[in-house]
């Protein structure tokens, strides 16, 4: 600016930096997310985990990591009102490695409707700046047709609220983390699921548990689907809403965290974040 020294330069150069001056004045508030009844619920949960304290700062650190995990923005990005990027990064890292998300989604989803379960997967591409982690642990990225994905595996219940779920390489296929899914799933009645999930050792694992399965089986079978109930397979659009509602968050629609432990972390506040108006309204 120094370089250009007419009058007319100058007179633009000092109506620029008005310019910049009014608009600081018109900035507002990052929008949040959490109602007072909604963060005293989540306060008392993360205070019950043991390593949270109780400090006025943490709702607006706990903003923060929602803030990054509705838009997908880096943590350097992290607007100002929040406070440092840093210090929100170190604190989530920090939760998410004490296991706090994870016992907030298990607080919350702790009374289900497990009359009927519902199972399905969904892959989300990984971002390129999620792989590289320095770390000799696999961590969930995995190639596929699409570049590098991560594959969510979830189960919902009767409301379509997530009861659990676990992550894999993209390229994984549903069957791997199918029985894993019902054993640590509550007890139901009847467990749902498409045709991905045909196989007589699955079957017979969720019979063992004590619920009817209701998986159609592939055109090319011999034994048909007539013990199918095609009207509770209607249902099963539920777990596919609950995929739907959670990839409205842009860092879960696409993978941008190189350490699994740190997405996981990330899905089970977004999956927390349905159950929580349940508990707060």
């Amino acid at each position: 600016l120094l370089i250009f020294c007419d009058e007319k330069t100058n007179s633009m150069v000092t109506g620029i930096i008005c310019f910049a001056k009014n608009q600081s004045y018109l900035a507002t508030m990052p929008r949040t997310m959490l109602s007072d009844p909604q963060w005293e619920l989540l306060c008392r949960v993360m205070l019950h985990s043991g390593h949270v304290y109780n400090k006025t700062k943490h709702r607006m650190t706990f903003e923060g990591i929602l803030y990054r995990m509705r838009t997908g923005c880096p943590w350097r990005d992290l607007p100002e009102e929040f406070g440092r990027w840093n210090t929100v990064f170190k604190r989530f890292n920090l939760w998410s490695k004490n296991g706090v998300f994870e016992l907030i989604f298990n607080q919350l989803s702790a009374n289900p409707d497990p009359e009927w379960l519902f199972i399905d997967g969904s892959i989300v591409r990984a971002h390129q700046h999620s792989t590289g982690a320095a770390s000799q642990e696999p961590q969930g990225i995995g190639k596929s047709r699409g570049g590098n994905t991560t594959k969510i595996h979830l189960v919902v219940d009767s409301g379509g609220l997530p009861v659990h779920f676990e992550l894999s390489a993209g390229q994984i296929h549903d069957m791997a983390h199918a029985e894993s899914l019902v054993t640590e799933a509550p007890e139901a009645k009847c467990i749902t699921a498409d045709k991905g999930y045909d196989s007589e050792s699955l079957r017979e694992h969720i019979r063992d548990t004590g619920a009817k399965p209701n998986i159609p089986r592939k055109n090319n079978s011999q034994k048909g689907n007539d013990d199918m109930d095609w009207c509770l397979y209607k249902w099963r659009h539920l777990v596919e809403n609950a995929f739907a509602r959670i990839k409205h968050f842009r860092a879960i629609a696409t993978r941008y965290d190189k350490l699994l432990r740190n997405y996981a972390s990330v899905l089970a506040l977004a999956f927390s974040m349905m159950w929580l108006p349940i508990w707060s309204d």
